[in-house]
């Protein structure tokens, strides 16, 4: 795996933010660390970094090809598929990443984010950040019906999520908030939609993103 947290340009920037609309070696300590046998939650605060887009085009630990735009990470000891949310503890901001791949392979790092969740949380620029990582699995429970919606911010701080909805409330009629509670703390995610087709959401996610808002589109599952 190539290690590029401190790998930044203008063009990758930018080459990034149009297809995120349009779509040392040593283990890390354990301080923090808990799993609980019963259930597999495991939650972790450290240091969060990012890699790519040297590795652009290779394949991860789970045979998938790396892309800057997908919302994927690597860790350490996580099966993988696992969906984790990280909230970066400087900003309040969070991202749900699902782990593809194993490292980070930098000492004292508990997990590699891809250049969209990165930049997501606002952690490309400083390379690194002081991390919560915590599994989430709300894909439990009888077959539902996927469903879209435009995702523009995730926060702990449940003041800052009611701030940036009410901000695109007042520019679009569909903003919704979409709590999420793990068994350490909860989530409040600002979404616009749904939408039964993934093109109508990337729509919404472009005409969001051109009046200068964070956009990605999410799956939903309906039950």
């Amino acid at each position: 795996m190539v290690l590029s947290g401190g790998e930044r340009s203008g063009g990758t920037a930018a080459l990034f933010l149009a297809a995120s609309v349009l779509a040392g070696c040593s283990l890390p300590p354990l301080s923090g660390w808990r799993l609980t046998p019963q259930s597999g939650h495991y939650a972790e605060v450290g240091t969060a970094s990012w890699y790519g887009p040297g590795f652009t085009g290779n394949a991860t630990s789970s045979g998938e090809i790396y892309d800057v735009a997908d919302m994927t990470a690597a860790h350490q000891t996580l099966p993988l598929g696992t969906r984790v949310v990280v909230t970066n503890l400087v900003n309040g901001k969070s991202i749900e990443v699902r782990i593809n791949d194993r490292g980070p392979f930098a000492k004292g790092r508990i997990i590699d984010l891809s250049f969209a969740a990165a930049h997501a949380i606002d952690l490309v620029d400083p390379g690194t950040a002081r991390v919560r990582v915590e599994s989430i699995d709300d894909g439990d429970g009888p077959p539902g019906t996927v469903i879209y919606a435009v995702q523009a911010g995730s926060f702990l701080d449940g003041e800052k999520a009611f701030a940036l909805r009410s901000d695109l409330a007042s520019r679009f009629a569909d903003v919704y908030l979409s709590p999420f509670r793990t068994p350490d703390a909860l989530y409040y995610r600002v979404r616009l939609g749904p939408f039964e087709r993934r093109d109508d959401a990337t729509v919404r996610a472009q005409t969001l993103f051109g009046r200068g808002f964070s956009a990605m589109v999410v799956e939903e599952v309906r039950r």
